[in-house]
């Protein structure tokens, strides 16, 4: 039977800027409850997404008659109970979110449904073209398969405060060499004042952040030859770099900070400069938790002079776990699709998930009124580099490695060439 979708409605999508095979797609689901009875188990990662995905659990269930339960776990406790999960095949969880750098553990293990099939077949009612490639390998795909599906697309950027600029007579830097001297000329330790802020804390927290300074530097975890080079000429520079940047401009305790510590410290003013991850971008302008309202800009990161500009991306797939029932299987991936489609994921931005990954975000306007710095993002995931951590089934055992080097260096326990060389020996004996 042929569907006739009312005038009003068909307006109404032109209005918000939907498509009419997106409207069509979301009425259809609105139609048909074929999983009620269904409950989906879904473990989150604590980012702004995770409780986002926990209020649009209402409208999921109104659209398909599927319950969805959202457990909320630190970075830490995600990785720990997920794997033991599908370790011990006790189907605990349905679906998963899944940091990029996990794909290639998801892949070699098995952890995860290969989607391959189900993203072909259903590339036209998801418009796939709409959806940065940058993001659709690095968030999802493992030397070609689909271990999971994007749905949060973060773009590393640099949060700088316009005030201190303008004050300082100091124009935004788009190089490394100029974010260096700006991050010195803003350190001000009499007024509380520090020109720059970075993950110290050893572990994930400063391997991470390292990582990123260190693909801007010039630098690559890994050689041509496919194999470890944690201490080449560029690595071992951009971590003296590194260390004179926590040394000379950094807030005292810095050495301690994870994502958290840093963020903090640049809401509630006493930095000039933090590269970070653009979901946090929404939080500077909530009186809420920022006492810098009005006051920050976001640019896109800088890169070492003479260097093509490759921005880091990053962000989170969702996985279905491969150890539940087809049946289960088939309703998670529903829920993948309504997530990531066009209408939903623009709610879910809305709601402040800070994830985009489509295109059309980028120009949205109720989306633009909202986030002024979508351009940016924009420009990051067209000039996207989402392998400077690079995705493999090693990865876990190297950032190890390189979270006690680094953190060693900026406690002034080694100097970057002796930790690193340390940390290169020890990698050489994972390949």
């Amino acid at each position: 039977m042929t569907k006739v979708f009312p005038t009003s409605l068909l307006c109404r999508a032109s209005i918000l800027g939907v498509g009419f095979a997106a409207l069509m797609a979301s009425t259809t689901l609105a139609q048909d409850k074929s999983l009620a009875g269904v409950t989906l188990t879904l473990a989150s990662q604590n980012d702004q997404f995770g409780a986002v995905l926990a209020k649009l659990a209402p409208k999921f269930k109104e659209d398909t008659g599927a319950d969805l339960r959202v457990e909320i776990l630190s970075y830490g406790e995600l990785l720990t109970k997920t794997t033991a999960d599908f370790i011990g095949d006790t189907k605990g969880y349905d679906l998963v979110t899944m940091d990029i750098v996990w794909a290639g553990q998801y892949a070699e293990n098995g952890y995860s449904v290969d989607l391959t099939d189900w993203v072909k077949r259903d590339a036209a009612e998801m418009d796939l073209d709409d959806i940065y490639p940058v993001l659709l390998e690095a968030l999802g795909q493992y030397e070609g398969r689909y271990v999971a599906f994007p749905f949060a697309g973060y773009a590393n950027v640099l949060a700088y405060r316009k005030d201190l600029f303008e004050a300082a007579g100091l124009a935004v830097p788009t190089t490394t060499e100029d974010f260096v001297a700006d991050a010195k000329a803003l350190t001000d330790p009499a007024k509380n004042q520090y020109g720059f802020v970075a993950n110290g804390q050893m572990g994930p927290a400063v391997a991470q952040d390292w990582m990123q300074y260190n693909s801007q530097l010039g630098g690559s975890i890994m050689g041509a030859d496919g194999k470890p080079a944690l201490n080449s000429a560029a690595n071992v520079h951009s971590l003296e770099v590194y260390k004179e940047l926590f040394a000379d401009t950094a807030p005292p305790g810095a050495i301690e900070y994870d994502w958290g510590g840093r963020e903090e410290s640049f809401r509630q003013g006493l930095v000039a400069m933090m590269q970070t991850w653009s979901v946090g971008a929404p939080g500077y302008s909530d009186p809420a938790v920022s006492n810098v309202v009005g006051k920050v800009g976001i640019a896109t990161a800088p890169v070492a002079e003479g260097l093509e500009p490759r921005y880091g991306v990053g962000g989170w797939g969702m996985a279905i776990n491969a150890d539940i029932t087809p049946s289960q299987q088939e309703a998670a991936w529903t829920f993948i699709k309504w997530l990531t489609s066009k209408t939903i994921h623009k709610e879910f931005n809305m709601e402040g998930a800070g994830s985009f990954m489509r295109k059309s975000e980028m120009t949205d306007p109720d989306l633009l009124a909202k986030f002024d710095f979508l351009p940016v993002i924009a420009k990051t995931y067209e000039n996207g580099n989402g392998e400077y951590r690079p995705r493999i089934p090693q990865y876990p055992e190297l950032q190890d490695l390189l979270g006690t080097a680094v953190n060693s260096v900026l406690a002034g326990a080694a100097e970057p060439q002796a930790a690193l060389d340390e940390a290169q020996a020890k990698a050489e004996e994972l390949f």
